[in-house]
């Protein structure tokens, strides 16, 4: 993953690039944005994306759209490497709302993550 809202000098509008191999999330947590809508642009293969109705496969060249406060995850489930840009506007994020699944609770749920000291893995808890 890229951040290139800085690097472009964007002010109104989160630009980040990814390139996920087959099984890599685009982000730690099924989530939403309270003020943030985000289109994500599938730029090769195919990515699927939990959606809060049912999994979305998006193909490349082609876009999707969620709105503020819609929970969603990206996944790279296929076989290939997947390019893709996601934008969210406005910049600020606000109140994001992340849930995983919790093996004990059987259910998505609310939790913290948490980076180990050496920054290489990231550590979900259960609340």
């Amino acid at each position: 993953m890229r951040h290139l809202t800085e690097p472009l000098g964007v002010t109104d509008l989160a630009i980040n690039y990814y390139e996920h191999e087959p099984g890599d999330s685009f982000v730690f947590a099924y989530h939403n944005h309270e003020v943030q809508e985000e289109p994500f642009y599938v730029q090769s293969w195919t990515a699927t994306f939990k959606t809060e109705a049912d999994p979305v496969a998006v193909d490349e060249g082609e876009i999707i759209r969620f709105d503020r406060e819609e929970f969603q995850r990206g996944w790279n489930r296929g076989d290939e490497s997947v390019r893709a840009l996601a934008l969210g506007a406005p910049l600020e994020y606000w109140e994001q709302r992340k849930l995983r699944h919790c093996p004990e609770c059987k259910t998505d749920t609310e939790g913290r993550l948490e980076r180990t000291d050496d920054e290489s893995t990231v550590v979900a808890y259960c609340k």
